[in-house]
């Protein structure tokens, strides 16, 4: 399978273990110098938010030296040609904040993710109704594939047992957990009209590391729990200019979405397949 355009989680055996294991380990050892979730991802998100921001704290602030620094010693091997990606972009394309993403700021972003599943995972288990939605690339590949419209977004009617988005569906309903594939690009319409019909929703997020962050942080200032893993590597058509095959880690998702123990964890959810 090839690289990610600018990133890519996994080993030359396709397994993201090992990244998961280095993001949660600096996450305890930041935690160390910013102790809190809620306050060090305040701090790494006002860095990363703004690249101009991200070199005035880079100056000013040793902590934010430091913890850029281990990041990126730590994390560089899975991140692949962002300066040349950068430096071939269209005009266009320079005002696409998803497009333009910075190392620094996938570096922080990773950390970002690791840390909002952290604050927000009791919150989501919790949630009356939680809903997931998992990125269309990575259906788009398979010419086959038979997802059809549902009542909120597009949903997978278990085709192919060795699509993605098969597997990603059938552990999330599982765990009671409705799984959609994300196809509207007005996210923060869709959340405030679901909002309407659940207030009590939750939202999970299968995506590339850029839009797992935004989508993250929309659902923050609309009051909704969100949590999520990244895509293995970004390999859709508006990296590559065709949509190839990517991945997530599905050990990953069972682990977010598992109840910790002592939580209620008896009910179980009938499956509702389309024929």
């Amino acid at each position: 399978m090839p690289p990610g355009r600018t990133y890519t989680l996994t080993d030359k055996k396709g397994d993201s273990t090992l990244y998961y294991q280095l993001v949660r380990e600096l996450a305890d050892r930041f935690l160390d110098i910013i102790p809190h979730e809620a306050a060090l991802r305040e701090k790494i998100r006002s860095v990363s938010t703004w690249k101009s921001a991200l070199r005035m704290f880079f100056r000013r602030e040793r902590h934010v030296r430091n913890i850029l620094q281990e990041l990126n010693d730590t994390l560089t091997p899975f991140l692949t040609d962002v300066e040349e990606h950068l430096h071939t972009l269209s005009l266009s394309d320079r005002f696409d904040p998803t497009i333009k993403t910075s190392r620094e700021q996938y570096l922080l972003y990773m950390l970002e993710i690791e840390l909002t599943n952290r604050i927000n995972r009791a919150s989501f288990s919790k949630a009356p109704w939680r809903m997931a939605l998992i990125a269309h690339c990575l259906r788009d590949f398979r010419k086959g594939c038979r997802s059809m419209r549902g009542d909120i977004e597009d949903q997978c009617t278990h085709c192919d047992l060795d699509c993605h988005v098969n597997m990603g569906s059938e552990l999330l309903e599982r765990y009671q957990i409705h799984p959609y594939i994300s196809v509207s690009m007005d996210h923060k319409n869709l959340f405030a009209h679901l909002k309407d019909d659940h207030p009590g929703m939750g939202v999970l997020g299968i995506a590339c590391v850029p839009e797992l962050v935004m989508g993250m942080r929309l659902c923050e200032g609309l009051g909704i729990p969100a949590i999520g893993v990244p895509l293995d590597a970004n390999r859709c058509s508006r990296w590559l200019g065709e949509c190839l095959e990517t991945t997530f880690n599905l050990v990953e998702l069972e682990r977010l979405v598992k109840p910790e123990p002592g939580a209620d964890d008896s009910t179980t959810y009938k499956v509702q397949r389309t024929k």
